[in-house]
């Protein structure tokens, strides 16, 4: 039988099985982990016997901004400020094991529920107000303060994402500690660390706060609001929101990244390269073989040219929803074998190495057919400097924020808010987009003008010599409100993938109904004319993509054959005549795109794919040659 002290230890051990990965990934150090498992298990809050917290004197407050500008602590001034001290007799000590402590969280939410919630859950928005230093003291939500709340929170904010689950479940979580732990000051040399930890028995997330260095009674608690970033540069521009700053000697060009970035993602994606075989071609008559996982293949290949098999090992055509890595392995093996992936397509296929791609087509600088682009990763700096830019000309500052391999505008934040935008590198990685603040909007007869996006699938037959085809029939997607420039919390004003959104109207226009709508809407722009520009966009864009070697480009397998869905919107531009042109903007390209609408719509879809890429029998579909 256990004893009480066997009992912990067992308990203990099971907490390090689970927790160690999260505990390392933190930095908490091990002599802290006992004395942390005790808190978590007990829900211990020992904090107020060590810390208080105190409000900043006139006179302090003066001695923080002089320590300011010599670069070691930031307050904002002009607001009232508080900070935390020890106000143990004995102090805190480093050596200590128990100096951990549990910080509760006052807030935990989604950005897109933010609002929501604020207005809703009771005493809310007044603890929130009152945390954050506003004037508020109604009971109803009051919605300048939510406004206001919505604007500063970024001071606030921190942040964490689940690594399992659905796509939906691993959106980053955003949260604000209770008023102790959001009252710990800012210092380039804090005194002490703070880390999110999520205790699995609870299914609760903490932040942990454990000491850097001894302090005495009276020594203050900060932490680095930037903290492990050893970049100068990126550390002035990720303490902006508290520490302000011109970024002087930064610009805004933004070259192509160098082959390095392309390497290391090819070494990420652990892919491999195939070997140089020789094209062939498909015997006349010859039925192929086809393995696939998909049910929309299964279901809508049809074509007497083409069987279905029920192994990869007998098949001619492997047509594969999940990404193929190992092409060396298929190149050796089976070269005759064909694939429905390219190597390295996801230098079209990620947001970030898209944006990077298109830099090719125009020597450096940004492609017109895509929206100004920075990644939050790499080009923060320059990202910030042309924002600030903007706003002393008064141009339009709208941004979107979207992650580098998310769909469906999962995790996608529109704001004009820089604070908002460079918090957002804490989450996932992300690239921000001018957000279109002119698009060219669709009259629906029941709601107004409204946002939309059209969807081409695109045939990539052979990246050397480049063959690309369009499918002949698009996809329209249209916003259910009507477009302004405001509340961008509002989804279905701002958005047009109205597909996965539960209860959610999804309007349906076909293509060919669209047409002569849209040349009614706008007489001067017939559609043919509107869609030369957007073929010309894309054979830019995959004349690029395709102008370096693996890793670096799209690789020139013979034996691949790929179709991609590309969503892009249409927004007006001025010639230098002052003429008003509409102007494709390539979105984003979707690898292994959802196809349910194209074959519940057109049940010859699949067999138009397979005849164009596998059979070369282009003419008898409706697709149109790009290059």
């Amino acid at each position: 039988m256990l004893n009480d002290s066997d009992y912990e230890n067992e308990e203990f051990k099971l907490f390090l099985s689970v927790h160690t990965p999260a505990l390392k990934g933190s930095n908490i150090p091990p002599i802290y982990w006992r004395s942390l498992h005790m808190k978590l298990a007990n829900e211990v809050f020992d904090a107020g016997d060590v810390f208080g917290i105190m409000q900043v004197e006139e006179a302090e407050e003066e001695e923080e901004n002089s320590e300011q500008e010599h670069g070691k602590k930031s307050n904002p001034v002009d607001e009232i400020v508080y900070k935390v001290i020890v106000t143990s007799e004995s102090g805190l000590q480093v050596s200590d094991p128990t100096s951990v402590f549990l910080v509760d969280h006052a807030w935990t939410y989604r950005v897109e529920s933010a609002r929501q919630q604020l207005e809703q859950v009771p005493g809310l928005l007044g603890r929130m107000a009152s945390l954050m230093g506003l004037d508020f003291h109604g009971e109803a939500p009051d919605p300048d303060t939510v406004d206001q709340v919505l604007e500063d929170m970024w001071k606030y904010n921190q942040t964490y994402h689940l690594s399992q689950g659905s796509a939906e479940e691993k959106v980053p979580v955003w949260y604000i500690m209770d008023e102790f732990g959001s009252q710990v000051q800012h210092s380039n040399q804090p005194t002490c660390c703070m880390a999110p930890f999520f205790y699995s028995p609870q299914q609760i997330a903490y932040t942990v706060l454990w000491p850097l260095q001894d302090l005495e009674n009276g020594g203050e608690v900060t932490r680095d609001y930037a903290y492990g970033e050893t970049n100068n540069f990126v550390r002035e521009c990720r303490l902006l929101p508290w520490v302000a700053s011109d970024l002087e000697g930064v610009g805004t060009h933004t070259p192509e990244p160098p082959n390095v970035y392309f390497e290391a993602i090819f070494a990420g994606n652990k892919e491999t390269l195939p070997l140089a075989i020789e094209p062939c071609s498909v015997p006349e008559g010859k039925v192929l073989k086809v393995y696939t996982e998909m049910k929309q293949v299964k279901d809508n290949l049809t074509h007497p040219r083409f069987l279905l098999v029920e192994t990869e090992e007998e098949a001619d055509v492997l047509w594969m929803f999940n990404h193929f890595r190992d092409y060396r392995k298929l190149s050796e093996e089976r070269p005759l074998v064909l694939l429905n992936q390219f190597p390295c397509e996801v230098v079209v296929t990620t947001k970030d190495c898209l944006a990077s791609v298109s830099r090719r087509a125009h020597e450096g600088q940004a492609a017109p057919w895509i929206p100004m682009t920075f990644n939050l990763q790499t080009e923060l700096p320059q990202f910030i400097k042309h924002y600030q830019q903007r706003k002393e000309r008064g141009e339009d500052n709208h941004w979107i924020c979207k992650p580098w391999n998310l769909a469906r505008g999962l995790d996608t934040h529109i704001t004009s808010n820089l604070n908002y935008i460079i918090r957002q590198r804490e989450s996932t990685p992300k690239v921000v987009c001018k957000y279109l603040e002119d698009p060219v909007l669709f009259d629906r007869e029941d709601i107004g003008l409204v946002k939309m996006d059209i969807r081409y699938m695109v045939l990539l037959r052979s990246a050397s010599p480049l063959r690309l085809y369009a499918y002949d029939v698009f996809w329209l997607r249209f916003a259910n409100k009507p477009f302004s420039l405001d509340t961008f919390d509002d989804y279905q004003k701002h958005f047009t993938v109205m597909n996965y959104a539960e209860g959610v109207v999804l309007k349906q226009v076909h293509y060919d109904e669209f047409i002569p709508m849209f040349e009614k809407q706008y007489p001067q722009y017939p559609w043919k004319e509107v869609e030369a520009d957007i073929f010309t966009a894309f054979g830019e864009l995959f004349q690029a993509a395709t102008s370096q070697p693996a890793p670096h480009g799209i690789g020139a397998y013979p034996s691949s054959r790929a179709i991609y869905a590309i969503d892009l919107m249409l927004k007006w531009e001025k010639t230098e005549q002052g003429e008003r042109i509409m102007r494709p903007q390539i979105l984003e390209v979707n690898f292994s795109p959802d196809c349910e609408r194209a074959c519940k719509y057109h049940p010859q879809f699949y067999n138009h794919m397979f005849q164009t890429l596998f059979l070369d029998n282009a003419e008898d579909c409706p697709v149109t040659q790009i290059l």
